[in-house]
């Protein structure tokens, strides 16, 4: 009940808030009501309480009412991922793979308002012990969008569990889960990779692909999704890129960012891909329809010739067939026409099947990561890490063999080119290369696909003269790394570097260099 309270020439009303607390009733500004009776100050107080109690019950069945907290996965079915749908296919199938195999194991049947912040630092303790930091540091950056996008919509109370406390004072360790450097290479470096990895794949395509990489700048997808028609004279236009799904499907998609470019092409590149495209004829991709520059060298699982096929074939045995293709000297000639003609009528009748496009895992472990390393990379047990065996090596730089058996006709392997360096390291060491020729940062940005939101990136703009500059650049390393693979040795088993390397030499000894022509 609400009381009066008698006061200098006036009353105020008084009512009870909760035990122990009271009130006072004043107007919309706070301010005290003054009234000339305590009846009337009595009969405001007690208006004021009932106003409280119907507050109060209004309260409690709205409390009543509210549905219950889902849990985090229920959450994350339900509502949060039929509202990412709009996102790009590969960015979906990331979150997805990292959603069920790390978050949902975890946190699937937690309330969305009992996820604490001291849960997630020792489940993000646990996946640092068997992945990554900066896998485990994915998987939280994860974990924080799906709880911010709650908070926002009411699901849960704020703050954020899942964000990281900063300003702790802590002054030492801050870079001791630091990436290591990204390595890099000279252009000597790329042209050797480049002769390595069309000499595991036996054609001239990889050689092509992996210059072509380092002197561009282009992300891998889009390196292999560049079509034919944006192969233009002295310039590159990137419109798209190749994406491959866990699932196998190929989809093509926009440059990451929406990194629209045309990238300016040195005249020697310029004329490598020319001929390059006129030696291979791309044909249309079965997946989009696409003449892809460069396709893969990789046969489809299926359409391999087995050796257990030639030897039926040629009605020898398997291992005789082992023997002719390993170590002829150790055959007769009768068992080596056998299994060739045999191997001849098979390639007729079963021609291989190559996949349209490089696979990015197959090209790191079969073609670029041997080049670089000298070393074919682990695929897991059975398949650890070893050296590229090497024949023939009186021909600089050899010829990679492969296979079973491979290690028994060694003669010798490869040193390294570059260790660490990956096929994403070349975009690395094509913007090395343009901090070392001095390039201007906003043609550095335009080539790189990169965008300078500061005000200094708002006023610089490109010119002819610093394009022409980078491209006068570009090809002097590429000469000078000609000459310096001169120096190693004047032929190549690869085609294509051999001819670039016989017309320099004459370019070389028309400049009355002491080299002689080579003939």
């Amino acid at each position: 009940m609400g009381y009066p309270e008698k006061r200098s020439g006036y009353y105020r009303g008084r009512y009870k808030i909760e035990p122990g607390r009271y009130g006072t009733v004043s107007d919309e500004d706070g301010a005290t009501i003054r009234f000339q009776t305590a009846r009337e100050a009595r009969q405001a107080a007690n208006d004021k309480e009932a106003e409280l109690r119907v507050q109060a019950k209004t309260a409690k069945a709205v409390q009543r009412e509210k549905p219950p907290v889902p849990t985090f996965g229920t959450y994350v079915n339900e509502t949060w991922w039929p509202q990412q749908q709009e996102l790009a296919e590969s960015t979906l199938e990331g979150y997805l793979d990292h959603i069920q195999g790390h978050l949902l194991p975890t946190f699937n049947d937690v309330a969305m308002d009992e996820i604490t912040r001291s849960a997630i630092d020792v489940w993000e303790a646990l996946k640092k012990q068997s992945y990554a930091a900066s896998s485990a540091a994915t998987y939280r950056s994860i974990l924080h969008t799906i709880l911010a996008d709650a908070i926002e919509d009411g699901t849960r109370p704020g703050p954020n569990p899942a964000a990281r406390r900063r300003g702790r004072g802590r002054r030492t360790g801050r870079l001791k889960h630091r990436r290591p450097e990204k390595a890099v290479t000279d252009p000597l470096g790329i042209l050797l990779i480049g002769e390595r990895a069309s000499l595991l794949s036996g054609r001239d395509d990889e050689f092509v692909q992996v210059v072509s990489a380092a002197y561009t700048g282009m992300r891998w997808g889009e390196t292999i999704g560049l079509d034919r028609k944006y192969k233009r004279p002295r310039e590159i236009r990137v419109e798209q890129q190749l994406y491959q799904l866990r699932t196998g499907r190929w989809i093509l998609c926009p440059p990451k960012d929406d990194s629209y470019r045309t990238l300016d092409v040195p005249g020697f590149l310029d004329s490598m891909l020319d001929e390059h495209i006129r030696r291979t004829q791309p044909a249309a991709c079965p997946c989009h329809q696409v003449k892809t520059v460069f396709t893969s060298a990789r046969a489809t699982p299926g359409t391999r010739i087995l050796r257990a096929d030639i030897a039926r074939e040629a009605g020898v045995s398997h291992p005789t067939v082992s023997r002719v293709l390993l170590h002829p000297e150790m055959t007769s000639v009768s068992s080596r026409i056998a299994v060739h003609l045999a191997l001849q009528h098979l390639q007729a009748l079963h021609p291989p099947v190559f996949d349209p496009h490089w696979r990015r895992s197959d090209w790191a472990y079969s073609i670029f990561t041997p080049a670089a390393r000298g070393w074919f990379p682990s695929r897991g047990p059975g398949h650890e890490e070893h050296p590229v065996a090497v024949v023939e090596a009186d021909v600089w730089p050899g010829k990679p063999v492969t296979g079973r058996y491979s290690a028994d006709q060694a003669e010798v392997s490869w040193l390294p080119v570059a260790l660490g360096l990956t096929t994403h390291g070349e975009r690395h060491c094509h913007r090395t290369w343009m901090e070392d020729l001095g390039t201007r940062k906003v043609l550095m940005d335009e080539r790189m696909g990169h965008i300078d939101g500061s005000t200094g990136g708002r006023y610089a703009h490109v010119t002819q003269g610093m394009r022409d500059r980078l491209m006068a650049g570009l090809t002097e390393m590429w000469e000078e790394s000609l000459t310096a693979r001169l120096a190693i040795s004047p032929r190549s088993r690869v085609q294509v570097l051999d001819v670039l390397l016989q017309r320099h030499a004459a370019k070389i000894f028309s400049q009355n260099s002491p080299l002689a022509l080579i003939s």
